[in-house]
């Protein structure tokens, strides 16, 4: 292989030296300072020489090393660097020496943000802060600190974060600038520890570099923007010549004709830990997760995790699986990971309790299965809040109830709590709570005791009861879990079968409850089922396949607004979230409603078949149930029942109930109107199996 040097002052560049170091290739890099020099891992194919150099320092180092090429991966600031470099191999060409030159592209800011002042240079910036006010976190880094400790109308403002080398504290004191203005630490720098710095400091306007990706601009950018804080940005000079990191490593393996992600393949692996870390205090891990957080290369979660996490990884706010995988597929891509990398994915509480892991794990299981990612995974439990709250308070949660209001929609709430002794909540803050109340005194239940869990694990930790009516009232924001204790609860019903005259029902006609109830046998519903009640009425139907399971989607559509009033007032009546009422005409009102897996059709209007035909193009596989009492509705039955090659597996059943009415001493018999109730499924596709 050629000889290689590389002029690093990037994350860039060292991560190159890095890929070469693995893949076994032999080079030099050269770094201007010592602590660029103690970033480096050292490696005995690498050659490290520190120090700056000037144009003809740089001549002469070539001419001695005999370099057969040159990487530049210096930072795009750096002009007078690259200036030198180029200076250099253009006065060695002349001389007959040619030595091919390759610059090494910064990744950058896609795009640039609105509300952010950006100059040309460093004394356009100062300029503009004569003319602000409050304190100033400088970010531009140490060298030109010089530039702005000019004007001394900023110099006392300013707060000044840079590298822990001798060399960035010498030029900082030379500058005047000591004690608590110098900011001394190494990124990378979540959103969170620049809104803590910008709080600590009281910073009115943060200056920095568009450093792009790596070097942390839009984490910068960010906590700007949540702390309303002003952002001046020193524009990164466009570079219009140059190669990305993957096309630089693809011409020097040109150059060497060799193979570089042959050997870095078989050497390296991910692997990929997805860990439960509790409620958030470092005291709650487990020991298993904080080995790992320990010896993780790259951490990755929300904002909130990494702050805390003691590690020395390089850190990512990514918690999705839109960010993490093809974050993880230019990990790969780009063959920096040589070694076996170790990647962890933080999530609060439990990874297998209510928890957006199993997501996250499906999702990286198919890349591994499908060969997009080469890599191990596994994951690892952490202590949920609901165990937690449970052992501050002395309650078991084996014979409670335990949802999540956490991101989510929590259907029937209200009905759930009012058939449980004990039940345990997981929310996303203080507007749950308030809500929890809200619900539970509108359903009469003020007698249940809440006890609230606030920041559990955190010295502000709090454990409270309440009442339903002060939950309404608390404000304050944080994380909160929470413990329901009902001393009246009933016990649920488990067959539907409710009282005609338990309905609100106006002058609207009703199916009757005999009806009702062979209607809903012959849907055969299972779970999660997506229910059409078309026609409805009153809601009677609706009502009543919707209190079998928290877990059923009902839509009542109706076109009566008489009827509509109705149906929102049972709704209401039976505290039930999982009906959604549609005031409108089928089968238009069917558009855009989620794909039903049964259908209920106790109105159609005339419109049988042509509310059949649309229910068959939303889904071919559907269950559904026609009553008829009228003979116009009978006949077109009859019509459709003839429709071999729409309907399959039909059942018609013609039902007359009589009811006992009292007259005097006696208990006379009397006759319901006969009702028609044809059941079938359509031909689009095989049934589902029966278990």
């Amino acid at each position: 292989m050629k000889e290689i040097l590389i002029f690093a002052g990037t994350t860039e560049g060292r991560k190159l030296s890095e890929y070469l170091a693995e893949a076994e290739i032999k080079h030099t890099i050269c770094v201007a300072t010592e602590y660029g020099e103690i970033v480096l891992r050292q490696h005995p194919l690498v050659k490290v020489h520190q120090g700056r150099m000037n144009q003809e320092q740089i001549e002469r180092f070539l001419s001695d090393g005999k370099f057969d090429v040159v990487v530049d991966a210096t930072h795009p600031f750096a002009k007078e660097i690259t200036c030198n470099i180029q200076a250099a191999l253009q006065k060695m060409g002349q001389i007959g020496i040619v030595i091919p030159y390759l610059r090494l592209k910064r990744d950058g800011i896609a795009e640039r943000e609105n509300g952010i002042t950006y100059f040309e240079t460093n004394e356009e910036c100062v300029k503009a802060l004569n003319d602000t006010e409050g304190n100033i976190l400088l970010t531009t880094g140490s060298k030109e600190l010089y530039k702005y400790c000019v004007s001394e109308k900023i110099k006392h403002r300013l707060y000044v974060r840079v590298l822990p080398s001798v060399e960035s504290l010498s030029l900082c004191i030379e500058q005047g600038i000591h004690g608590k203005q110098v900011i001394a630490m190494q990124g990378p720098f979540t959103t969170e520890m620049n809104e803590a710095v910008i709080h600590q400091y009281e910073i009115s306007c943060l200056v920095t570099k568009e450093s792009g990706v790596l070097g942390g601009f839009k984490e910068k950018m960010n906590a700007a923007k949540r702390t309303g804080t002003k952002l001046f940005v020193i524009g990164c000079p466009e570079e219009s010549e140059g190669y990305s990191f993957s096309e630089i490593c693809q011409k020097l393996e040109d150059m060497g004709e060799e193979n570089f992600q042959t050997k870095n393949q078989i050497k390296g692996n991910m692997e990929i830990i997805l860990a439960g870390i509790g409620m958030g205090h470092t005291n709650c891990l487990t020991k298993e997760v904080e080995r790992v957080i320990s010896e993780a290369d790259i951490l990755l979660g929300a904002e909130r995790m990494l702050k805390n996490a003691c590690s020395k990884a390089e850190k990512h706010p990514f918690y999705q699986a839109e960010q993490i995988i093809p974050y993880l597929h230019d990990i790969q891509g780009e063959n920096l990971f040589m070694k076996n990398i170790k990647v962890v994915i933080l999530f609060s509480g439990d990874s297998g309790f209510y928890s957006g892991c199993q997501n996250l794990y499906a999702a990286l299981e198919k890349e591994i299965t499908e060969g997009r990612l080469k890599a191990s995974l596994c994951s690892l439990p952490g202590i949920s809040s609901v165990a937690y709250l449970a052992s501050c308070i002395g309650e078991s949660y084996e014979d409670a109830a335990v949802y999540s209001m956490h991101g989510k929609r929590l259907c029937n709430l209200a009905r759930r709590i009012k058939s449980s002794p004990k039940t345990f909540l997981i929310t996303s803050g203080v507007k749950d709570i308030n809500q929890l109340g809200g619900l539970l005194t509108d359903a009469g239940m003020q007698k249940c005791e809440i006890i609230t869990g606030y920041q559990l694990s955190y010295e502000e930790q709090r454990v409270e009861r309440h009442t339903p009516f002060e939950c309404m009232e608390m404000k304050e924001e944080g994380l909160y879990t929470c413990f329901v204790k009902n001393p009246y609860a009933m016990q649920r019903r488990l067959t539907h079968g409710i009282a005609d005259g338990q309905f609100i029902r106006g002058s609207i006609p009703m199916t009757k409850e005999e009806i009702r109830e062979v209607s809903i046998c012959k849907l055969r519903l299972r779970e999660k089922a997506v229910v059409y009640d078309i026609g409805s009425g009153t809601g009677s139907v609706a009502i009543e396949i919707a209190g079998i399971s928290d877990d059923l989607q009902v839509y009542a559509v109706e076109q009566n607004h008489e009827a509509v009033s109705l149906i929102e007032k049972n709704k209401k009546k039976f505290e039930l979230q999982n009906v959604t009422v549609i005031e409108e005409v089928a089968p238009e009102g069917l558009a855009g409603l989620p794909m039903a897996t049964h259908a209920f059709i106790g109105g159609s209007g005339g419109r049988l078949k042509e509310i059949l035909v649309s229910l068959r193009q939303i889904n071919p596989n559907m269950r559904v149930v026609v009553t008829a009492v009228s003979m116009e509705t009978i006949c077109e039955m009859r019509e459709i029942l003839s429709m071999n090659d729409m309907i399959k597996q039909e059942e018609v059943v013609q039902l007359q109930v009589s009811r006992a009415k009292k007259a005097g001493s006696h208990h006379l018999m009397r006759s319901e109107n006969p009702v028609w109730i044809c059941a079938f499924e359509f031909c689009g596709g095989e049934s589902e199996r029966e278990v």
